[in-house]
């Protein structure tokens, strides 16, 4: 299987210290303005390949695309998010990473950019949330249209939510406490 920028998806997965933080900021179109070395090193870029391109080059096949969705709606509003992705490196690895993104704000008050800080998440955080991410995917696969795709898994992701009674952010903290024994 290929991402969508051509990556070859090996399925070996690359990790990272617990001591190490990704960092990347972005223009409001989602275009890379800024790598640290722990981002390129991790996702096999070097700093010229990444700024200047989107940032869902980064981007594995196997994420549910309304996980993105639920992260541009929550930025575009003004507000941060938590999130748990899978990203693709370029050599074709994995990593999983749990990433704090928000909106930078200009002098005015308007979002001028994004910005975004990775930790890598406990063994048991990626085991609870890959169930569900997996029927996500599934359900987007299950559809012809993107639009059809997208508004199904998404629906299907606040149901789950609903059924938690949480919002995405209260699930992913939760998941992240009791991976980190903190529950």
């Amino acid at each position: 299987m290929r991402s969508s920028a051509g990556v070859l998806v090996t399925g070996r997965e690359r990790t990272f210290g617990d001591d190490e933080i990704i960092v990347s900021k972005t223009d409001t179109r989602g275009v890379i303005t800024y790598a640290n070395d722990v981002f390129c090193r991790v996702s096999a870029y070097d700093e010229a390949e990444l700024v200047g391109r989107p940032h869902n080059v980064v981007r594995h096949p196997d994420m549910p695309r309304c996980l993105f969705k639920l992260l541009w709606n929550t930025l575009q509003a003004g507000s941060e998010i938590f999130v748990v992705v899978d990203n693709l490196a370029k050599d074709g690895a994995n990593y999983w990473v749990l990433a704090h993104v928000t909106p930078t704000f200009g002098p005015g008050g308007a979002i001028v950019g994004y910005h975004s800080n990775r930790r890598a998440p406990r063994r048991g955080a990626i085991a609870e949330v890959a169930p569900l991410y997996a029927a996500l995917l599934a359900e987007e696969r299950r559809h012809t249209s993107p639009t059809e795709a997208m508004a199904a898994s998404m629906s299907m992701l606040e149901q789950a939510l609903a059924g938690r009674q949480q919002t995405y952010d209260e699930m992913v903290w939760e998941i992240v406490n009791r991976a980190e024994g903190q529950l």
